[in-house]
């Protein structure tokens, strides 16, 4: 009979030994914040880059459309999570904290 490593094998019994598998629902409140502060950041980076482009700050319009686009590519993901956060803590179904990803 032919020498079996067992140290290296995967069987069904060593599937079966490992701890069981849960979704732990608890809010993570690091990643919230910074959903929050991306969303607020970039909606104030929006209105300023829009004011500024308005009444041509640093002599033409290019800085404040480049302000407000800088604003809206921090205002995205910062609405995106915070409106998973806002479901999840709601219960609304297929929504849960476990879809925000660990900073």
């Amino acid at each position: 009979m032919a020498y079996v490593d067992h140290a290296f094998s995967i069987s069904d019994e060593d599937i079966m030994m490992e701890t069981s598998y849960s979704i732990s629902n608890k809010p993570p409140i690091k990643e919230i914040a910074l959903a929050v502060a991306l969303l607020v950041v970039g909606a104030v980076g929006i209105v300023l880059g829009i004011v500024m482009a308005v009444n041509k700050v640093g002599g033409d319009r290019a800085h404040g459309t480049l302000f407000a686009i800088l604003g809206g590519m921090l205002f995205l993901p910062g609405f995106y999570y915070t409106r998973i956060a806002y479901y999840a803590y709601k219960g609304y179904t297929g929504f849960s904290f476990a879809n925000i990803p660990p900073v």
